[in-house]
Protein backbone atom coordinates (compact mmCIF):
# COMPACT_ATOMS: atom_id res chain seq x y z
CA UNK A 1 0.00 0.00 0.00
CA UNK A 2 1.77 3.38 -0.99
CA UNK A 3 1.34 6.48 1.42
CA UNK A 4 -1.77 8.16 0.00
CA UNK A 5 -3.88 4.56 0.70
CA UNK A 6 -3.34 4.93 4.13
CA UNK A 7 -4.23 8.34 4.39
CA UNK A 8 -7.19 7.62 2.77
CA UNK A 9 -7.93 4.90 5.43
CA UNK A 10 -7.06 6.65 8.16
CA UNK A 11 -9.30 9.47 7.45
CA UNK A 12 -12.14 6.79 6.85
CA UNK A 13 -11.74 4.74 9.72
CA UNK A 14 -10.38 7.21 12.38
CA UNK A 15 -9.07 6.04 15.56
CA UNK A 16 -9.43 7.80 18.95
CA UNK A 17 -6.43 10.17 18.45
CA UNK A 18 -7.46 11.15 15.26
CA UNK A 19 -11.36 12.18 16.68
CA UNK A 20 -9.59 13.78 19.55
CA UNK A 21 -7.66 16.02 16.52
CA UNK A 22 -10.75 16.50 14.44
CA UNK A 23 -12.16 18.07 17.26
CA UNK A 24 -9.74 20.39 18.72
CA UNK A 25 -9.49 21.22 14.89
CA UNK A 26 -13.11 22.16 14.86
CA UNK A 27 -12.88 24.35 17.67
CA UNK A 28 -10.06 26.52 16.38
CA UNK A 29 -11.44 26.43 13.14
CA UNK A 30 -14.63 27.90 14.63
CA UNK A 31 -12.97 30.87 14.95
CA UNK A 32 -10.97 31.78 11.85
CA UNK A 33 -13.08 33.47 8.97
CA UNK A 34 -14.73 32.19 6.82
CA UNK A 35 -12.79 32.25 4.07
CA UNK A 36 -9.08 31.06 4.64
CA UNK A 37 -6.12 30.64 2.29
CA UNK A 38 -3.70 27.75 3.45
CA UNK A 39 -0.98 26.30 3.11
CA UNK A 40 -1.02 22.30 2.24
CA UNK A 41 -4.24 20.67 2.24
CA UNK A 42 -5.41 18.61 5.06
CA UNK A 43 -6.55 15.70 3.66
CA UNK A 44 -3.16 15.24 0.89
CA UNK A 45 -4.40 12.06 -0.76
CA UNK A 46 -8.53 13.45 -1.78
CA UNK A 47 -6.50 16.76 -3.18
CA UNK A 48 -3.91 14.80 -4.95
CA UNK A 49 -6.34 12.79 -6.49
CA UNK A 50 -8.67 15.93 -7.43
CA UNK A 51 -5.58 17.64 -9.47
CA UNK A 52 -3.93 19.26 -6.52
CA UNK A 53 0.13 19.90 -7.12
CA UNK A 54 2.11 21.12 -4.89
CA UNK A 55 3.55 24.50 -7.07
CA UNK A 56 2.83 27.87 -8.05
CA UNK A 57 -0.16 29.11 -9.22
CA UNK A 58 -2.12 26.45 -7.47
CA UNK A 59 -3.64 27.82 -3.61
CA UNK A 60 -5.89 25.83 -1.14
CA UNK A 61 -8.67 27.68 0.50
CA UNK A 62 -10.56 26.51 3.55
CA UNK A 63 -13.83 27.62 2.57
CA UNK A 64 -16.76 27.39 6.02
CA UNK A 65 -20.44 27.17 5.55
CA UNK A 66 -23.96 27.70 7.37
CA UNK A 67 -25.77 24.72 7.42
CA UNK A 68 -29.65 24.30 7.12
CA UNK A 69 -32.07 24.96 4.34
CA UNK A 70 -32.54 28.74 2.69
CA UNK A 71 -35.02 30.55 3.86
CA UNK A 72 -37.14 33.41 2.52
CA UNK A 73 -37.65 36.72 4.17
CA UNK A 74 -40.47 36.74 7.05
CA UNK A 75 -44.01 36.91 6.07
CA UNK A 76 -44.69 40.91 7.67
CA UNK A 77 -49.15 40.54 7.37
CA UNK A 78 -51.46 39.17 5.48
CA UNK A 79 -53.27 35.58 5.04
CA UNK A 80 -50.66 32.72 3.36
CA UNK A 81 -51.88 29.92 1.45
CA UNK A 82 -50.13 26.23 2.23
CA UNK A 83 -47.58 26.16 -0.91
CA UNK A 84 -46.13 30.04 -0.25
CA UNK A 85 -44.04 28.69 2.53
CA UNK A 86 -40.47 30.03 3.97
CA UNK A 87 -38.18 26.97 2.89
CA UNK A 88 -36.25 27.80 -0.83
CA UNK A 89 -35.64 24.45 -2.66
CA UNK A 90 -32.34 24.66 -3.95
CA UNK A 91 -30.63 23.04 -6.10
CA UNK A 92 -27.11 23.82 -4.71
CA UNK A 93 -25.61 21.78 -2.66
CA UNK A 94 -23.46 22.93 -0.07
CA UNK A 95 -20.10 22.54 -1.75
CA UNK A 96 -21.28 24.35 -4.65
CA UNK A 97 -22.20 27.37 -2.28
CA UNK A 98 -18.37 27.08 -0.81
CA UNK A 99 -16.99 27.31 -4.60
CA UNK A 100 -18.83 29.91 -5.57
CA UNK A 101 -18.09 31.92 -2.19
CA UNK A 102 -14.69 30.92 -2.28
CA UNK A 103 -13.99 32.11 -5.85
CA UNK A 104 -15.60 35.44 -5.63
CA UNK A 105 -12.61 35.95 -2.51
CA UNK A 106 -10.01 35.25 -5.03
CA UNK A 107 -11.54 37.11 -8.43
CA UNK A 108 -8.35 35.86 -10.21
CA UNK A 109 -8.21 32.34 -9.42
CA UNK A 110 -10.55 29.57 -10.61
CA UNK A 111 -12.05 26.53 -9.46
CA UNK A 112 -10.05 23.25 -10.02
CA UNK A 113 -12.14 21.17 -7.48
CA UNK A 114 -13.52 20.85 -4.21
CA UNK A 115 -13.65 18.18 -1.33
CA UNK A 116 -15.53 18.13 2.08
CA UNK A 117 -12.93 18.20 5.21
CA UNK A 118 -15.61 18.56 8.14
CA UNK A 119 -18.88 19.15 9.39
CA UNK A 120 -21.08 19.76 12.75
CA UNK A 121 -24.12 20.45 13.87
CA UNK A 122 -23.47 24.49 11.97
CA UNK A 123 -21.24 24.41 10.04
CA UNK A 124 -19.63 22.45 6.57
CA UNK A 125 -15.86 22.87 5.73
CA UNK A 126 -14.65 22.54 2.65
CA UNK A 127 -11.00 22.29 0.94
CA UNK A 128 -11.01 24.26 -2.50
CA UNK A 129 -8.43 23.97 -5.09
CA UNK A 130 -7.65 26.93 -6.97
CA UNK A 131 -5.59 27.87 -9.78
CA UNK A 132 -4.24 31.38 -10.94
CA UNK A 133 -4.82 31.96 -13.93
CA UNK A 134 -2.11 34.18 -14.84
CA UNK A 135 0.61 32.93 -13.38
CA UNK A 136 3.22 31.37 -15.73
CA UNK A 137 3.64 28.11 -14.24
CA UNK A 138 0.57 27.05 -14.94
CA UNK A 139 0.58 28.14 -18.36
CA UNK A 140 3.72 25.85 -18.97
CA UNK A 141 1.72 22.97 -17.19
CA UNK A 142 -0.29 20.93 -20.26
CA UNK A 143 -2.55 19.68 -17.71
CA UNK A 144 -3.97 22.65 -16.23
CA UNK A 145 -3.24 25.65 -19.03
CA UNK A 146 -6.57 24.81 -20.41
CA UNK A 147 -8.13 26.55 -16.91
CA UNK A 148 -6.89 29.97 -18.69
CA UNK A 149 -9.73 30.12 -20.75
CA UNK A 150 -12.51 29.17 -18.71
CA UNK A 151 -13.98 32.24 -17.06
CA UNK A 152 -16.28 31.68 -14.03
CA UNK A 153 -16.64 27.97 -14.28
CA UNK A 154 -18.08 27.97 -9.81
CA UNK A 155 -20.74 30.45 -10.76
CA UNK A 156 -21.57 28.78 -14.43
CA UNK A 157 -22.49 25.45 -12.41
CA UNK A 158 -19.37 24.07 -14.67
CA UNK A 159 -17.15 22.17 -11.48
CA UNK A 160 -18.03 18.55 -10.34
CA UNK A 161 -20.03 19.55 -7.29
CA UNK A 162 -21.78 22.39 -9.95
CA UNK A 163 -22.52 19.05 -12.47
CA UNK A 164 -23.97 17.20 -9.86
CA UNK A 165 -26.43 19.79 -8.69
CA UNK A 166 -27.70 20.54 -12.63
CA UNK A 167 -27.83 16.32 -12.80
CA UNK A 168 -24.99 15.75 -15.01
CA UNK A 169 -24.08 12.57 -13.72
CA UNK A 170 -26.70 10.79 -15.22
CA UNK A 171 -26.94 10.14 -19.15
CA UNK A 172 -28.88 7.76 -21.21
CA UNK A 173 -32.27 6.97 -19.76
CA UNK A 174 -34.58 9.08 -17.77
CA UNK A 175 -31.57 11.75 -18.65
CA UNK A 176 -33.32 13.18 -21.62
CA UNK A 177 -34.43 16.39 -20.43
CA UNK A 178 -31.40 16.79 -18.53
CA UNK A 179 -28.95 18.66 -21.18
CA UNK A 180 -28.54 21.31 -22.10
CA UNK A 181 -30.21 21.93 -18.83
CA UNK A 182 -33.60 21.63 -17.03
CA UNK A 183 -34.26 25.40 -18.39
CA UNK A 184 -33.37 25.00 -21.98
CA UNK A 185 -35.74 22.25 -21.93
CA UNK A 186 -38.76 23.87 -20.59
CA UNK A 187 -37.89 26.95 -23.20
CA UNK A 188 -37.74 24.62 -25.82
CA UNK A 189 -41.44 22.46 -25.42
Amino acid sequence: MGLYKYIRAAWKKPKQTLKALNKERLIAWRREPATLRIERPTRLDRARSLGYKAKQGIIIVRQRVSSGGRQREKFSSGRRPRHMRRKKIVAKNYQQVAEERASKSFVNCEVLNSYKVAKDGQHYWFEIILVDRDHPQVLKDKNLKWMVLKKGRAQRGLTSAGRKGRGLRNKGMGAEKIRPSLRAQGRRH
